[in-house]
Order: structure tokens, then C-alpha cells, then sequence
């Protein structure tokens, strides 16, 4: 198998993961945000075939932190109102932070071995995409862990006493 088909397995699992992680989260705005990461991985399966079969590689349009942007603007209220997390949820977003760290760290290796540039730009393209994957997932067990912090360090507030 090589590095494209094997990055096609990785991307199914995280669709598959992340479509169940969505379908046990209570809140709507979590909702939407697994399945928003479930559809650019599910995307990146399609360029993936793309790759394989030797057609032009062209990244999405929407970046994975735009289209999280337009959802929490989107669901502004909702997010204003505190709702308990439970521990599955933060569990099911450490091990997606974990899965995308992982899945970096072997599509960094993927673009380096890369021998063709299609092949190159696709890995590239996927790094910048799992980047912002697991900058959406830790911004979220962040808030969900301690809202009050974390929206100190979003505001960039300053306790002053």
C-alpha cells in the first residue's frame, strides 16, 4: 500500500470516528463541528482518488477553520449559553486531537517522500488541513474544559486587581 492509499484508510477512519463522535454529542454546535471535519475528510478521500488515478489535485475552497468560524457565528446564541460537557465528549476530542497529531506527523513524511508534485501538493494541502483540525478540536476541549479561561485567552483579557 502506498502513502496515498494509506492516507485514504486514515482519512475513512476519521470520518467514520468523527460521524459517531457527532452522533453522541448533545451539543448542536459540537454536532456541527464533527460532522463539518467528517466532510473535509471525506473530501479529502475524494482528492485522495484524484491523486491515484492521476487526475489534478485542487484543494477545497473553504478552509476547515473558515467553515468552523461561519458555524460558531452561526450559532452565537448557543454557544452563549453554558452547557455541561460530559466526559465522553472530552474524551472523544482528546483522542481526535491525538489522531490528528498522528495523522500530521505521517502526512509530513508523506510530502517529504513525495515523488511526484500532485502527489506533493495533496500532502501539503492535507497537513494544513489536519493543522487546522486539531487547532478547532483543542480550542474546543479548551472551552469545554474551563469557559471562563478560555475566554480570557480569546479575548486576550487582562485580570487587572
Amino acid at each position: 500500500m502506498n502513502s496515498v492509499e494509506i492516507a485514504m484508510k486514515m482519512e475513512q477512519e476519521a470520518v467514520d470516528f468523527y460521524t459517531q463522535c457527532a452522533g453522541k454529542t448533545k451539543n448542536p454546535v459540537g454536532k456541527q463541528m464533527f460532522l463539518s471535519i467528517a466532510e473535509d475528510e471525506k473530501f479529502h478521500i475524494a482528492c485522495a482518488n484524484k491523486v491515484i488515478q492521476g487526475h489534478e489535485f485542487k484543494p477545497a475552497e473553504v478552509t476547515p477553520l473558515s467553515a468552523m468560524k461561519k458555524i460558531f457565528e452561526e450559532n452565537k446564541e448557543t454557544m452563549l449559553q453554558r452547557m455541561a460537557s460530559t466526559a465522553d465528549e472530552l474524551d472523544a476530542l482528546g483522542i481526535a486531537m491525538k489522531m490528528e497529531r498522528e495523522t500530521i506527523e505521517f502526512y509530513k513524511k508523506a510530502a517529504a517522500q513525495a515523488t511526484g508534485t500532485e502527489e506533493k501538493a495533496f500532502f501539503e494541502c492535507l497537513i494544513r488541513d489536519e493543522e487546522e483540525h486539531y487547532a478547532i478540536f483543542n480550542n474546543t476541549h479548551a472551552f469545554l474544559s474551563d469557559t471562563g479561561n478560555w475566554f480570557m485567552w480569546e479575548e486576550h483579557g487582562i485580570v487587572e486587581g
